[in-house]
């Protein structure tokens, strides 16, 4: 500043200018002067951009000592600060150093999947018409024959004649479902038994060769093999002499059965009649008491089970059929609390076998 300037040149005293003409001149009033005419300057200009608003000149704003400034006005502090939602500059992570020490993992030896079962050939499954025809004239026992739909011609009618003859239940099905268990069927399919039926009349013969009194168990509508199983092997071990069931609406010897018997079938006998209310008939005639099964009789610890019996029992659920309770001399319940109705076919037989043996005793 010009003030600064001369001090500095002449660095004069107070007393010097006292000696002087010249007056002394307070620090900063030549400042002041400059910054006083700079207010007149803006005052003077804001008037003449009021006047000009008529006139249809530009207007503008003026900045500091009257000079016309950007649209946005003076940056301020408030607007230095950086605007919303600025993101700074991404870096991206550093990638691990990868560990030159660890060995790669080997892969696991996964072996192949077993074949489904449902697509393996049955070992009791009799294919074409030869081996169907031969099988049922050799006399053996075939659980059920399945028949293609459409005509009947040639040997397909003498092998459907030959098995209503031997009583062999005989289902007419789709060509898609015989595709379904083997290619080639020849339009036929049989399922052999696992294991031979005998009849009633033979175990009415061990019981005699043994001294016993009859001790027969009959299934009503048992379609689960592995209930028949249980039942044959629960039979074997309080030796009964035989188990009987009906040759359609039930279970037969399948292989799962035979299996579940846990080698029972080797010491039980097992029959398959055709009509099971003939059959209870001829059994009292034998003079064979017949217990049934049934949920409103009476409780069987109350029964007294004592010589020639033969046990009935029905499928879960629906129990012994109305038909065969009205053959049968006895209804025997089992006691039960709680919300479930019903037993399995084979933990009730078992329960009533077991009460059986104990009252035999």
């Amino acid at each position: 500043m010009p003030f600064y300037q001369d001090f500095k040149k002449k660095k004069m005293t107070r007393a010097d200018h006292l000696r002087s003409d010249s007056k002394w001149e307070e620090e900063g009033a030549r400042y002041r002067r400059s910054t006083a005419k700079a207010e007149e300057q803006r005052r003077e200009s804001r008037e003449e951009g009021f006047s000009s608003r008529g006139s249809g000149k530009p207007q503008g704003k003026t900045g500091f000592h009257g000079e016309k400034s950007n649209s946005r006005g003076p940056r301020s502090e408030h607007n230095s600060a950086p605007r919303q939602g600025f993101r700074p500059e991404h870096k991206p992570a550093p990638k691990p150093e990868h560990r030159q020490d660890r060995p790669a993992p080997k892969p696991e030896f996964r072996p192949a999947p077993p074949r489904d079962e449902a697509f393996l050939p049955p070992e009791n499954l009799l294919s074409g018409r030869n081996p169907i025809r031969e099988a049922i004239k050799s006399g053996r026992d075939i659980e059920k024959l399945l028949v293609a739909k459409g005509d009947l011609s040639g040997t397909a009618r003498e092998i459907v004649s030959m098995a209503r003859e031997r009583h062999i239940p005989i289902q007419t099905v789709d060509r898609s479902r015989l595709d379904e268990i083997t290619k080639n069927h020849q339009g036929m399919l049989a399922f052999a038994s696992a294991y031979r039926y005998y009849d009633v009349e033979d175990m009415l013969a061990e019981a005699q060769e043994k001294s016993e009194a009859p001790f027969l168990v009959v299934l009503d509508g048992v379609t689960d093999p592995q209930n028949l199983g249980a039942i044959i092997r629960t039979a074997a071990c309080v030796g009964a002499h035989g188990v009987i069931v009906p040759e359609r609406r039930a279970v037969g010897l399948t292989p799962s059965a035979v299996k579940a018997s846990a080698g029972a079938i080797e010491t039980v006998k097992v029959a398959r009649v055709t009509n099971l209310t003939r059959t209870l008939e001829m059994l009292k005639k034998q003079g064979i008491w017949l217990y049934a099964a049934d949920m409103d009789g009476e409780d069987y610890r109350q029964v007294n089970f004592s010589g020639p019996m033969a046990l009935i029992v029905g499928a879960e659920g629906e129990g012994v059929s109305r038909l065969v309770l009205d053959t049968c001399d006895h209804r025997v319940s089992l006691p039960m609390r709680g919300g479930v109705g019903s037993l399995n076919a084979s933990v009730a037989a078992g329960i009533l076998m077991y009460a059986a043996f104990n009252g035999r005793e």
